[in-house]
């Protein structure tokens, strides 16, 4: 099931359709597996998940991605508290948030299709990665839904191969109302 899916079962609602969460952790061995664990021990799916270390290596962010009916928040957010290497956790709105998922896609493109697939990689401004004699390797940083999107045209021309490398988020920023930056000239 994608997020896109998720989203079409409740259509006509503004709410979110899934929780975001960003949660900031000690960068030591284990703690991924004790995130991980919480989630399996209480039975909550886990749609999406990506970690990594901060600027501080220190800490690594963890977003993850869980659908709104099969997890409830304040539940997640009351277990992640209590392990020890959680710093903290922040729910990202996705209203209020900045999110990006890479994809990696192989596409079937012979000589007769291989325009179109270029033309669509270009329309989303997809990186072509590698060429073969009967395939394209495309890459693309993205809304997620914008992923669903492009997977879905390249559908019909046969995908070979696709990875994708979950969901990444941050808080939208603020406007500032005195500019930080000025022209050159």
């Amino acid at each position: 099931m994608t997020l896109q899916s998720m989203n079409q079962r409740r259509a006509g609602s503004k709410a979110p359709k899934y929780h975001v969460l960003s949660v900031l952790v000690e960068n030591k061995s284990g703690v991924l597996a004790r995130v991980a664990g919480m989630f399996a021990r209480r039975g909550y799916n886990i749609y999406s998940l990506a970690v990594a270390p901060t600027d501080d290596d220190r800490f690594s962010r963890i977003t993850v991605v869980v659908d709104v009916e099969t997890a409830p928040l304040e539940q997640i957010v009351k277990q992640l508290n209590k392990l020890i290497n959680v710093i903290k956790i922040s729910e990202l709105d996705p209203r209020d948030s900045i999110e990006r998922e890479l994809m990696v896609i192989t596409v079937k493109a012979t000589y007769e299709t291989r325009g179109q697939v270029i033309d669509l990689a270009s329309v989303f401004e997809a990186n072509i990665i590698d060429v073969g004699h009967h395939e394209i390797t495309l890459s693309l940083d993205e809304h997620p839904e914008r992923l669903d999107d492009l997977a879905e045209l390249l559908r019909s021309f046969g995908i070979v191969d696709l990875q994708r490398t979950g969901r990444v988020a941050l808080p939208k920023l603020q406007p500032s109302e005195s500019p930080v930056l000025r022209s050159a000239g």
